[in-house]
């Protein structure tokens, strides 16, 4: 596309006004706007301090330089940074002299790291991975992400795939040369076992497919219960603000309301609903409605009971949550008791740390001994079962021509190519950049 013979240029960091801004340029115009904007190319990688200033000699400001020719640079091209003063005005004067230059334009979302893929230096994995680190915002995710970027997943699907390559060529050569002595004979004998194993090998990776995707989207947690039993109140508390509006009069809570919280490095998705109870306002019950979804969905529910006046879960509500700690609450109010898997006071604060370690060891359980090597996304989800469904085609149909299973084989390499980009993705090129931010 001619799009790609573009110069391109972004703000790279953070929106002014900051201390330093970073400006970034990457394209064939490279060279020619640093010898016209500094009055020469400075060596690569190595950071000058240069006066920037317009074609007409006017300084812009006063900053870092650096240059990065390609091949060896982010996106495989001539690259260059302008690291300068953060202000809108410098930022903002500094775009307009780079948008002078021939075939020089602002970049679009994601262009740099698409001219990065286009360019062999990442694949599609890598760069979900940059976007995903991008967006950290704990420790957990950094750390999946960070696997991501860096090429751990992507090792273990190339190895899988050149697994799926060999058997291809023992196939072939018996196809081809089934009289020659130096050819081994039998191919079935040889391969199919150890496709066998290749295909446990990624039904198990696939089985963590869930964790990955919640360690990167979030571990829902929904507070649930009576009218009046407390949940706006935890919720409260939860995040350290008042999210929920708290009052004595029942049903206060019509929707679905939600918060992020950071849990020990995992990112948390905490529910308040709507108090479950048969009423007659419509637009309760559409809160109740919508609460039973939320049940549907969550990773652990916590069932909050009034221990002064304790009414009975729904038996429909409590199969609707596999997960879940029942809690008694007003622990202030009532003398404990031991039906409860835990009980809490809102007012003075007790037993709620005891509730947040309780969440704690529930996710830690959850992910223990977890590989960080894990699908995080649905693309890599669906696509992974497909080469599965490939390989057992491949394997279990006995009865059909080697001919047959080889290509099913083909299929099921095409499909581990598809996530790493070695085969033709480019339905999925506009969908994956677009997530990211202008200047990356």
């Amino acid at each position: 596309m001619e799009m790609w013979k573009d110069t391109i240029f972004a703000l790279s960091s953070g929106a002014p006004p900051s201390g330093v801004s970073v400006v970034r340029v990457s394209g064939p115009q490279t060279r020619l706007i640093l010898e016209t904007l500094i009055g020469n190319c400075p060596s690569p990688r190595t950071a000058a301090y240069r006066t920037i200033r317009t074609r007409n000699g006017l300084p812009i400001d006063g900053g870092l330089v650096l240059y990065f020719p390609g091949p060896a640079s982010f996106t495989g091209e001539d690259c260059a940074e302008f690291q300068i003063h953060g202000s809108r005005a410098v930022v903002s004067a500094l775009s307009k002299e780079l948008a002078t230059f021939p075939q020089t334009r602002l970049a679009m979302e994601g262009e740099f790291s698409r001219r990065a893929f286009e360019n062999g230096k990442l694949n599609l994995v890598e760069i979900e991975g940059l976007a995903d680190l991008i967006a950290a915002e704990t420790e957990m995710q950094r750390r999946l992400a960070l696997e991501q970027s860096s090429g751990g997943l992507s090792r273990l699907y190339d190895s899988w795939a050149e697994r799926i390559t060999r058997s291809r060529a023992l196939i072939e050569a018996e196809l081809d040369f089934p009289d020659e002595d130096d050819v081994p004979g039998s191919v079935s004998d040889q391969i199919w076992a150890s496709l066998a194993a290749l295909r446990l090998e990624i039904e198990e990776h696939l089985s963590h497919a869930e964790m990955g995707e919640i360690v990167r989207d979030g571990f829902k947690i929904v507070i649930a219960g009576a009218p009046n039993v407390g949940k706006s109140s935890l919720m409260n508390w939860f995040a350290q603000r008042d999210v929920a509006i708290v009052t004595e009069i029942a049903g206060t809570t019509r929707d679905v309301l939600h918060v992020d919280i950071n849990l020990n490095g995992y990112l948390v998705r905490l529910y308040d609903t709507a108090g479950l109870r048969d009423t007659a306002d419509i637009v309760e019950q559409e809160g109740i409605r919508r609460a039973q979804v939320a049940l549907n969905n969550a990773d652990l529910v916590l069932f909050l009971v009034d221990m002064g006046s304790p009414s009975l879960i729904d038996p429909a509500d409590l199969e609707r949550a596999p997960s879940r700690v029942i809690v008694g609450t007003k622990l202030d109010l009532y003398s404990a008791v031991d039906c409860y898997d835990l009980q809490i006071s809102t007012m003075t604060g007790e037993g709620l740390s005891e509730l947040r370690d309780l969440v704690s060891s529930h996710i830690e359980q959850r992910f223990g001994g977890l590989s960080l090597s894990v699908p995080t996304r649905e693309r890599h989800r669906d696509t992974l079962s497909k080469c599965v469904n490939a390989l057992s085609a491949a394997i279990e149909q006995e009865g059909q021509s080697l001919e047959i299973r080889a290509e099913s084989l083909r299929l099921a390499g095409e499909h581990l190519g598809r996530i790493t980009g070695r085969v033709d993705v480019e339905d999925l090129l506009g969908i994956i950049f677009s997530e990211f931010c202008i200047g990356k």
